[in-house]
């Protein structure tokens, strides 16, 4: 193969490399036919990075690379993604060399007041940084892509992703300013990616977001699979079935791990296919019939988005699009030709006063009630176009994330109470996972066949029930690990076992500001979102320590003054005689008066109120 080089959009600070051949195949229809075989494939070689395609998974001598006499271990390290859901990155080590795969981000909770977003401690990965070899990325969702931004802040890795994935991420890196230049890769499933002593394969697996992939990742100790957010969808949108064929051969030839998505291990049987979200917005678009629709998910659902706009063009109707991030990923998605848009169809969401409710859909984001979305703003009035009408069929097709349940019925109590028919997951069929049920990851343990089992992605309840679900496949207790963030896991061909851990864990992004944000000031917001702030503030003279003016209080989230003046009142006789103690004991530390000040107004309110405001005393000294 030949490799081209590019030049790559957001203005022209990344380079892109594209190139690649394709084994993409309907992988169930060979697989039960039995007439898969593997295409033999030419190596390719450009620019800085290069990219060897062997015959998979063989060494040079022809046997499974799972086979070889070798007695230094790899060594898996995921720093996120574990215990939790979201904030995805591992590290493999091997030899002197490492690669990282995914690095992603989570969103913040009520433990985190005013957090814009939460990223993987990269500790490690700088103290290390002169043996990373790549980047590679299974996909293009926020809890897989997002921390790559503050990741190039500290070493500028080249990235492999497939052209979806570098899409989505070129458009996280344009809003970033002081990057460096990315190394932005394209890789095609079935390609295999040399980076040091590691092989990554590309395989395709189903996910809710096109162009996701797992990975064979193969080195002189073994084959460690992968999996990725994954689901065995045999009738996708885009009718590009999962490889089960390549996961078949991969087990067969010997895998000396697995890594696989738990995400739904709690659930049993399979996970319904996309097309039943399609049959279901069918039915609802013609019960709609008179009144305009509002659907909102997921902006990085282009398969959803796509039967979205389908529907829409059979029944007529002209599309909106509503939120930056819907507005962004629809824009990149039809340009990359992931989403096909009938000419005509689109119009602007300024334009829609333009055209009669019934012959109009809105695709928006907010499935979720977050506070900013779009359909947040509709529901509460705050929306600069859209004004909810009675009527109205509103269908919010997604699942709350755990967390988010409040918010997702606040969102819908409103909606209702402007006169809208809400449609939601447990009414219809609006919604189906992205990740595999029990009996895929059944089937993905089955054909797989490893030596060894790491469950991955998900809570520790998800981890837990999917290592169960491993030993009722035969595996052993001691080959099976459920792993947290930060542990080593050694894998070699006769042990696996936790070595050790290193640094791992969140930073917190708030605006600018990376890890500036720490336990002690989490601590000082929710003490000032639960009891709100007193400020007292006086003048003192420097040399007699007698009052000069004040003292003065002002209280924000504690109490309305002008309700409490009598207590008010009587806090400043509080704090006036402390400074008067002050004085008559000739106290001349100004931070023993702040501090004499803050404990007599806490304990005076708290005997006063049963609540204990933060308190600020500001002491001014007069010369």
């Amino acid at each position: 193969m030949n490799e081209t080089q590019t030049k790559k959009t957001a203005k022209g600070r990344y380079k892109r490399k594209d190139g690649g051949v394709s084994v993409a195949k309907n992988a169930v229809n060979s697989l039960v036919k039995g007439s898969f075989k593997p295409e033999k494939q030419t190596a390719k070689k450009g620019g800085k990075s290069s990219s060897d395609v062997k015959k998979r998974n063989r060494t040079k001598n022809g046997k499974p690379a799972s086979q070889q006499k070798n007695n230094k271990p790899i060594r898996i390290i995921p720093l996120g993604g574990l215990g939790e859901i979201g904030k995805n990155i591992t590290l493999y080590e091997f030899d002197g060399d490492m690669i990282i795969v995914d690095c992603g981000m989570s969103f913040p909770d009520e433990e985190t007041p005013g957090i814009d977003a939460v990223i993987p401690d990269f500790t490690y990965i700088v103290e290390n940084k002169d043996k990373i070899r790549g980047l590679v990325v299974t996909h293009g969702h926020e809890d897989h892509i997002g921390g790559i931004p503050y990741l190039l802040r500290e070493l500028n890795v080249p990235i492999y992703a497939t052209r979806l994935t570098v899409g989505l991420i070129e458009g996280k890196l344009s809003e970033h300013k002081s990057l460096p230049e990315a190394k932005l890769n394209v890789v095609k499933p079935g390609q295999t990616v040399k980076l040091g002593k590691f092989s990554v394969e590309f395989i395709h697996v189903n996910h809710s977001i096109p162009d996701a992939v797992g990975f064979a990742i193969t080195c002189a100790a073994g084959t460690v699979v992968q999996t990725g957010d994954f689901k065995i969808d045999t009738t996708p949108i885009d009718d590009k079935v999962i490889d089960i064929a390549r996961f078949a051969e991969l087990g067969k030839n010997g895998v000396l791990a697995l890594l696989s998505d738990s995400t739904n291990a709690e659930r049993p049987g399979y996970t319904p296919s996309e097309r039943i979200v399609g049959e279901s917005l069918a039915n609802l678009f013609r019960k709609a019939q008179g009144h305009r629709i509002i659907v909102a998910t997921f902006s990085s659902n282009i398969h959803r988005i796509q039967q979205i706009i389908d529907e829409a063009h059979r029944c007529k109707r002209k599309v909106a699009v509503s939120g930056r991030s819907m507005i962004n990923v629809v824009r990149m998605a039809a340009e990359l030709k992931y989403l096909k848009v009938p000419s005509g169809i689109l119009v602007d969401i300024e334009q829609i006063k333009n055209y009669a409710p019934e012959k109009l859909v809105v695709i928006t984001t907010g499935s979720q009630g977050e506070p900013l979305s779009a359909l947040h703003r509709m529901a509460f009035s705050d929306h600069r176009q859209v004004e909810i009408i009675p009527g109205d069929m509103i269908i919010i097709s997604a699942t709350p994330i755990p967390g988010n349940e409040i918010l997702v019925s606040r969102v819908v109590n409103e909606l209702m109470k402007r006169g809208a028919n809400v449609i939601y997951e447990k009414m219809y069929d609006v919604h189906v996972s992205g990740h595999a049920c029990q009996e895929e990851q059944k089937l993905m343990l089955s054909l797989i066949n490893p030596k060894y089992f790491i469950p991955v992605h998900g809570e520790q309840k998800h981890l837990y029930k999917h290592k169960t679900l491993a030993y009722t496949m035969g595996l052993k207790p001691d080959n099976v690990i459920v792993a947290a963030n930060g542990n080593v896991i050694e894998v070699s061909d006769t042990a696996i076992k936790n070595v050790g851990s290193v640094q791992a864990g969140r930073v917190l992004v708030d605006g600018l500001g990376v890890g500036d944000v720490g336990s002690i000031v989490l601590r000082d917001r929710k003490h000032l979102s639960d009891n709100g702030i007193i400020v007292v503030t006086a003048a003192i003279d420097s040399v007699t320590r007698e009052i000069v003016s004040g003292p003065d209080v002002v209280s924000r989230g504690f109490i309305y003054v002008k309700e409490s003046e009598e207590l008010m009142d009587e806090l400043k006789d509080v704090v006036r005689e402390v400074l008067e103690s002050c004085s008559a004991y000739r106290v001349r530390d100004w931070n023993g008066i702040k501090t004499r000040v803050k404990d007599g107004v806490a304990k005076f309110l708290y005997q006063k109120t049963h609540r204990s405001p933060m308190v600020l005393p500001i002491i001014l000294e007069i010369q």
